[in-house]
C-alpha cells in the first residue's frame, strides 16, 4: 500500500455579526470569520493537507480569494472538489486529524455534527474523522478572540 501524509493550516479574523462555519455546519456564535468565501477555517486548513498529501499546491492557488465567482461559496464545495481531484489521481482518504483554537464559543456540542458533516465528503466513515477544540488559555490573538487557528492532518492511500 502506498500512503502519503498532509499538513494543512489556516488562520481566520472574528467579526461581528458574520456567521461561523466550522467543520461544515453553522455554529451559534455572536462573530463569524472575515473570509472571501464563507470562512471555513477548518475545511481549509484540512483542503490544504489533503493538497499537500499529493504535492498538489494549497486552497489558495486552486481557488483564489480574487476570484467573484468564489465569493461567498460553501466551504463544503471546496472540499468536495479537491476530493475530486484527490481521487482522480487515484488515491482515497485513509483518515483525517483536525485541531481547532477558538477561545469561544465553546465546540464540544457541535464536534460530532462537524465529523457527520465531513466524513461522506470525505468519503470515509465517521471513525476516520477526528475533530478536537481547544483554547489558547486566552493567549495570543485566539485567547483575546480576534481569530481561530485550524490544524489539519489527512493520510490518503492508493
Amino acid at each position: 500500500m502506498d500512503i502519503r501524509i498532509g499538513n494543512g493550516f489556516d488562520v481566520h479574523a472574528l467579526s461581528a455579526s458574520l456567521p461561523m462555519w466550522l467543520g461544515g455546519i453553522q455554529i451559534p456564535s455572536e462573530t463569524g470569520f472575515v473570509a472571501h468565501s464563507d470562512g471555513d477555517v477548518a475545511i481549509h486548513a484540512l483542503c490544504d493537507a489533503l493538497l499537500g498529501a499529493l504535492a498538489l499546491g494549497d486552497i489558495g492557488h486552486l481557488f483564489p480569494d480574487s476570484s467573484d465567482e468564489l465569493k461567498g461559496v460553501d466551504s463544503k464545495i471546496l472540499l468536495a472538489k479537491v476530493m475530486e481531484l484527490v481521487r482522480e489521481k487515484g488515491w482515497k482518504v485513509g483518515n483525517v486529524d483536525i485541531t481547532i483554537a477558538l477561545q469561544s464559543p465553546k465546540l464540544a456540542p457541535h464536534i460530532e455534527s462537524m465529523r457527520r458533516c465531513l466524513a461522506p465528503i470525505l468519503g470515509v466513515g465517521i471513525d476516520s474523522v477526528s475533530v478536537k477544540a481547544t483554547t489558547t488559555e486566552r493567549l495570543g490573538f485566539v485567547g483575546r478572540g480576534e481569530g481561530c487557528a485550524v490544524w489539519a492532518t489527512a493520510l490518503v492511500e492508493r
